[in-house]
C-alpha cells in the first residue's frame, strides 16, 4: 500500500467508527422504554456494546473511542444520560452544545481575524467629538527617490 491507499484506509475506519457510535446513540434513544421483544433486543445490543470494557474485536466500543479520540468514560457517561432524556429535553440539550460550540467559533474566528489598523479605527471611531483616523497597513513609497 502507498501513502493515500493508508490514508483513505485510516479515514475510512475513523467514518465507520463515528457512525457505529452515531447508530448506537440513535439505537439506545429510540428504544428506550419499548415494548416490542425486537425493539427491546435493539436498545439492549447497544447498551450492552457502550457499557462492555471488551477489546477483543476491531470495533468495540473502547476501540472506537481510541480510533475517535474520545475518553471513553465521557462517551459512556454522554450516551447513557442522552438515552434516559425524554425527545424535549434531548433536543434542548443539543441545542445548548450547539449554540456553545458556535459561540465559540464566533469568538475564535473574530479573535484570529482582527487586524491591528481594524483595532485602531475601532478605538477613534467610537470617541465623542474626533474623526477616526485610518491607517495605511501598507504605506506606498516613492519609486523615483
Amino acid at each position: 500500500m502507498n501513502v493515500a491507499d493508508d490514508y483513505t484506509f485510516e479515514t475510512s475506519k475513523r467514518d465507520l467508527a463515528a457512525k457505529i457510535l452515531k447508530q448506537a446513540a440513535v439505537d439506545l434513544r429510540r428504544f428506550h422504554g419499548v415494548t416490542s421483544a425486537i425493539e427491546r433486543e435493539l436498545y439492549f445490543d447497544a447498551h450492552h456494546w457502550v457499557t462492555s470494557d471488551d477489546c477483543s474485536w476491531p470495533f468495540s466500543f473502547l476501540n472506537v473511542c481510541q480510533l475517535l479520540n474520545l475518553a471513553p468514560e465521557g462517551a459512556r457517561e454522554e450516551l447513557l444520560v442522552d438515552q434516559s432524556l425524554g425527545v424535549f429535553s434531548f433536543w434542548i440539550r443539543r441545542c445548548g452544545r450547539v449554540a456553545r460550540r458556535f459561540k465559540i467559533f464566533l469568538s475564535h474566528a473574530f479573535t484570529r481575524n482582527r487586524r491591528p489598523t481594524f483595532k485602531i479605527f475601532l478605538s477613534h471611531a467610537f470617541t465623542r467629538n474626533r474623526r477616526p483616523t485610518v491607517v495605511d497597513p501598507v504605506p506606498l513609497t516613492s519609486a523615483f527617490h
